[in-house]
Order: C-alpha cells, then sequence, then structure tokens
C-alpha cells in the first residue's frame, strides 16, 4: 500500500525500492516534465504490480527457475 502511493507521488522511487535503479533513472528523467509525470506513474504502479505478483508466484513454488 506504501509503494502504491509512492507510486503516484514519486514514481522514480518506486524502481529504486524493487531492484529497478536504470529504469528509476529513465522515469526520473520522465517525471522531471510535467507532461511526463502522469506517463512515470502509471509506469512505476505497472511495474509495482508486475514485482507483486512475481513475487507471489514465486512463493508458491511456480516461479520455474528454468531448470524443467
Amino acid at each position: 500500500m506504501v509503494r502504491l502511493i509512492l507510486a503516484l507521488l514519486i514514481p522514480w522511487f518506486v524502481f529504486f525500492t524493487i531492484g529497478r535503479p536504470i529504469q528509476g533513472v529513465i522515469c526520473l528523467v520522465l517525471q522531471l516534465t510535467l507532461i511526463g509525470w502522469v506517463p512515470a506513474a502509471i509506469w512505476a504502479v505497472w511495474a509495482l504490480n508486475n514485482y507483486t505478483t512475481d513475487k507471489k508466484i514465486a512463493q508458491a513454488g511456480l516461479g520455474g527457475g528454468g531448470d524443467s
């Protein structure tokens, strides 16, 4: 919940919290423009959603680490 609020207010910071610093820098550059703030927030929420989904899959043991 806290990360979701951060994704809306400080989109670039969320990428650093989920371990994607390069995307965080790109998002920061996008966010520096006023028009880019909305796409940056959408991108951060989308990336956060994918991150939490991937964690849930890994916890369920369905991650498929490539050892089939």
